[in-house]
């Protein structure tokens, strides 16, 4: 099983089916925080509902177009990171990524892509990793603008959430912009 350590007290790890009940609990807890970005949460209702996507999501890595992870600080699940899948061909992946509110602003999802951006630029050979984020998001856009990502433009009513469209910024980085 996949297991990367972060720092010393994060670290990123696959789901398993058992992880359900967990991420569950962390999503309802901080339900009305992430629902503000995040156009999937109203959708799980249910600690069974993770079953399946967690299931995907193995099967995600298993066939080497990247992964999902959760995020765990001192041995908690507290968010998750990963790659949405990658275009071998073009060399390229996107990240996306949310951490619990209660979790913010302790630097643990900076590390967190840091560590994926190592991932997609040395294991992976990728040659572009880009990040969304609503242009609203501030929190969220700080990521890719403290890792050195590039603002690439406005997307207008690039996603859906709930009732309204809204617009993103699209980031990206190069292999040969990483360290």
């Amino acid at each position: 099983m996949f297991e990367l350590k972060v720092n010393e007290n994060v670290s990123l790890t696959l789901f398993e089916k058992r992880d359900a009940k967990e991420l569950f609990t962390l999503v309802n807890e901080s339900r009305n925080y992430l629902r503000e970005w995040l156009p999937w949460v109203d959708h799980m209702q249910h600690e069974a509902d993770y079953e399946p996507i967690i299931e995907m999501w193995l099967k995600q890595f298993s066939s080497e177009d990247g992964f999902q992870a959760g995020i765990l600080y001192e041995g908690k699940i507290v968010g998750m990171v990963g790659f949405h899948g990658i275009d071998w061909m073009n060399k390229k992946t996107s990240i996306g990524y949310w951490l619990a509110e209660q979790y913010q602003g302790n630097g643990i999802m900076t590390d967190a892509v840091k560590s994926l951006l190592d991932i997609a630029f040395t294991k992976y050979k990728l040659n572009r990793v880009e990040i969304l984020c609503g242009v609203k998001n501030v929190k969220s856009r700080h990521i890719p603008e403290r890792l050195g990502f590039k603002e690439d433009g406005i997307i207008r009513d690039a996603e859906f959430l709930y009732d309204h469209y809204h617009d993103c910024v699209l980031y990206s980085m190069l292999a040969k912009e990483w360290n």
